[in-house]
């Protein structure tokens, strides 16, 4: 008979394994135990911990990827502390690097190519989700960072539970859950010194955060759940709405029958997006548009430009595309 102490770490690991079952459910549909998932894997004891509990939970149907960036020293080393712990447990690891520096906002430029690396892994090895394990703490560390920025429900909702095949079924779990997890199964893992790095905003805000008990995590990542529902229940009431138009396949025109202001909000913000996939709109930048649009005046946006057009039936709007700029002549 094992002695208490492993009997109770036995429970505990079950019941951790079962939660992660009902998570998984969750964010990946009836079907979970059916496809192949790629764990995002740092090094770190939260994602060390998730590969931990999936490779338990559905054995032979995970493979792990390490993103090195190469942008510190040592992070070499990690990716084989990873590599060398997934070809013990016998988990297929790979280790990704970027074909070429990063520029821009460190931190950002990281994160997108970190994405666009595991999604050409994913399709690569014929995966059906990525998971990466994000967690309650970084799910208020991301709400608090876009209240200071001015958010409205859509930023913050935060960071998705599911974002396509891109799954975090840990938003309900603590950090120091995941931590004891890590310990208590022997787990190896790394601190990442980025994390407690000053010149960061997250950073700096993942020390204030720690030190206070005020906000509740779990309780932030149930009010993101809420805030993600209704930005789903918005976009789909702005659907609903244009479809009712009289002239709803004509992307270039925008009604506007006293709607709500985030209906509104929402709604220039489709029929800009569908002349322009790629355009980017800014909260206070939007409102500019709106306040143009609504006064009467012409508004540019990216590439675009947007003209009241005045009938019949009232005041409509046309988006077209802005002239091209003359070219300044030589000499």
């Amino acid at each position: 008979m094992q002695p208490p102490q492993k009997q109770k770490q036995a429970a505990d690991a079950d019941a951790a394994v079962d939660r992660l079952a009902r998570d998984l459910a969750a964010v990946a549909g009836a079907d979970w135990q059916r496809p192949h998932y790629g764990v995002a894997v740092s090094g770190g004891p939260d994602s060390m911990a998730l590969l931990w509990l999936m490779a338990t939970l559905l054995p032979g149907q995970v493979w792990a990827a390490t993103v090195d960036h190469g942008l510190r020293q040592g992070s070499d080393e990690e990716a084989r502390m990873v590599a060398g712990f997934c070809a013990r447990e016998h988990i297929p690891h790979s280790t990704l690097q970027p074909p070429e520096p990063i520029r821009g906002s460190l931190q950002a430029a990281a994160r997108a190519q970190r994405y666009r690396l595991l999604e050409q892994w994913r399709e690569a090895n014929g995966l059906d989700h990525i998971v990466t394990a994000h967690h309650a703490d970084d799910q208020l560390e991301t709400i608090v960072m876009r209240l200071n920025r001015g958010s409205g429900v859509g930023g913050l909702a935060a960071i998705r539970a599911r974002n396509g095949l891109l799954l975090r079924p840990l938003l309900h779990w603590r950090r120091s859950e995941l931590i004891a997890l890590a310990l208590d199964h022997d787990l190896p893992f790394v601190d990442d010194p980025s994390n407690g790095d000053a010149r960061f905003d997250r950073a700096r805000l993942r020390k204030t955060l720690q030190s206070q008990s005020i906000l509740d995590p779990e309780a932030a990542a149930k009010s993101a759940d809420w805030l993600a529902d209704a930005d789903a229940a918005l976009d789909w009431s702005v659907e609903r709405l244009i479809a009712s138009w009289p002239d709803a396949s004509d992307i270039a025109v925008i009604r506007d029958e006293s709607y709500p202001g985030e209906i509104f909000r929402r709604i220039v913000t489709q029929r800009l997006r569908a002349n322009d996939p790629g355009l980017a709109l800014r909260g206070a930048s939007l409102d500019g548009v709106i306040a143009a649009m609504r006064g009467g005046r012409r508004a540019m946006v990216g590439a675009l430009l947007i003209d009241a057009v005045r009938g019949l039936e009232g005041t409509i709007w046309r988006i077209s595309a802005a002239p091209r700029r003359k070219a300044a002549k030589k000499g």
